[in-house]
């Protein structure tokens, strides 16, 4: 071990948090050590994020200690520990969107002849880090031009600028392609071999597993144990999280009647610069994978389907009709059902009450004579509610107050409350801890077992594979491959999502 990564040493003692009368973290004692990729796993509440921000000096503990390079720290503000050369990077970037690479890069930190910048001092300054750590950009590119990955670069190399000795990682990958995520986790190897410390908070387990070096596991605030991370194993991770014993990634998939008629039938559809010549049959209790790489016409063809989209050309049939001028209400009547992408700008009402989260969609059902009847909606959507293990207090709470597992579970909930035959899952997972991955992985093959059309759309390559009858795989808008059976595999689905089929 060489001296930078000797000195570059977080060491945590005894540390407590809390927020009113719940106890964020209690007595939580981990140390990070440079050199080393340490990650962070927990259920949503377990405490990482908390931990995060008291090493960052954006959260004061209320007890406890830090010490750093072997002295005690005490931070109030981000900028001490910034000094320090302790900074973080969050899943949700901190860009100026519409600057530069350079300018993000270097604002704050110009190279400078008197009060003047030295623009050309700046710009080798700026070039020298991409090149020591590489990662090349063009630093004239306006960043909110950039694809996301490359933003995340320019987040990492801004705090690298700065000569960062530790490095937390909140969700590097949440927002990233696979191919994208593994390009990073090299990255992440890079910076640890060159004597920083990295912290890296994630859900996603077999990616921890892959490029830790040391696992923390956190349950409800509290330690429970650091290991290496070749002492440990999904299931035994699954099982320090939540206390309970893994029940597997994925449920077993229900049998499909291949000689039942389709009940969605899409035929050549086509909406210039989204998607082109698109067809794909769903039969009943059958779940179809949609794959491919952000950019490749997957959102855009789910949203044609339930009518939120353009449909130029092609024909959308469903349950043997044609459907013509085709709309959300429409598709709503008709049986279909959408678990949007974004539950935050496209699905929930963040300020409002499960209950009305839930019932907006069909409150016609629920009016009568006298308006709505309100005992009625209340006992639907509880029964609905209940259906989907929804964890709250009272039906009256904001959905804001739920935890983003809960929050995903209303929108499922909304769904099984329309009764539909069809249901378009558009990135179901997103933003959900393991615990509750497996619960709405249970929601989507228990519809399917219940006769319900699945299509199935994500960017975490596992969930395709494990909860897809068959795989489509769009390219660039186009389907360069439909896998059945032994063919659907990473390495199909991956050379299809580039175009090589």
């Amino acid at each position: 071990m060489t001296q930078e990564q000797t000195s570059n040493q977080l060491t945590l003692s005894g540390v407590s948090k809390t927020y009113g009368s719940i106890a964020a973290l209690s007595d939580v004692s981990v140390t990070f050590e440079g050199g080393k990729i340490h990650a962070l796993v927990g259920e949503n509440g377990a405490g990482k994020s908390t931990l995060g921000k008291i090493m960052l000096g954006v959260e004061t503990p209320d007890a406890g200690a830090l010490t750093w390079q072997g002295k005690e720290a005490r931070f109030s503000t981000p900028a001490q520990a910034n000094k320090l050369g302790l900074v973080g990077i969050s899943q949700e970037l901190s860009l100026m969107l519409d600057r530069s690479v350079l300018d993000n890069l270097s604002i704050g930190r110009e190279t400078c002849i008197g009060p003047f910048v030295d623009d050309r001092a700046t710009l080798k300054q700026a070039q020298r880090v991409m090149d020591q750590y590489e990662m090349p950009l063009d630093p004239r590119a306006r960043v909110g031009e950039l694809p996301v990955a490359d933003q995340q670069r320019v987040e990492i190399l801004r705090a690298l600028n700065q000569e960062a000795n530790l490095i937390v990682f909140d969700e590097p990958t949440a927002r990233l392609e696979s191919t994208e995520a593994r390009k990073l986790m090299l990255i992440l190897r890079n910076l640890a071999d060159q004597g920083k410390a990295i912290v890296c908070i994630s859900r996603f387990l077999e990616e921890v597993l892959s490029v830790a070096d040391t696992i923390t596991i956190l349950r409800n605030g509290e330690y429970v144990r650091t290991n290496s991370a070749s002492e440990e194993t999904r299931a035994s991770l699954v099982e320090g999280m939540t206390g309970a014993a893994d029940k597997g990634q994925f449920p077993p998939l229900p049998t499909v009647d291949q000689g039942a008629e389709p009940l969605l039938v899409v035929s050549g559809a086509t909406t210039k610069g989204a998607f082109e010549d698109i067809s794909l049959t769903i039969r009943p209790g059958e779940i179809v994978g949609l794959s491919g790489l952000v950019g490749a016409g997957r959102s855009e063809l789910a949203h044609a389907i339930y009518g939120a989209g353009r449909l130029e050309e092609g024909v959308v049939t469903f349950d043997g009709a044609a459907l013509a001028g085709h709309s959300v209400s429409n598709a709503v009547d008709r049986g279909m059902a959408l678990v949007p992408e974004s539950r935050r700008d496209q699905g929930l009402f963040m300020n409002r009450s499960i209950l009305e989260n839930v019932s907006l969609p069909y409150l016609d059902r629920f009016m009568g004579w006298l308006g709505l009847a309100a005992g009625r909606e209340v006992a639907q959507v509880k029964t609905f509610c209940e259906g989907t293990a929804l964890k709250y207090g009272e039906l009256g709470d904001p959905v804001s107050t739920l935890s983003g597992g809960n929050q995903q579970k209303v929108l499922f909930a909304r769904a099984s409350l329309g009764q539909p035959r069809l249901l378009i899952a558009d990135e179901p997972t997103r933003g959900v801890d393991v615990g509750a991955k497996r619960g709405i992985y249970d929601l989507i093959v228990g519809m399917a077992s219940e006769g319900l059309g699945v299509l199935l759309i994500s960017s975490e390559i596992e969930e395709i594979l494990g909860l897809s009858h068959r795989v489509l795989v769009l390219s660039r808008g186009r389907v360069t491959a439909e896998l059945v059976g032994d063919d659907i595999n990473e390495n199909a689905v991956m050379a299809a999502a580039f175009g090589a089929n």
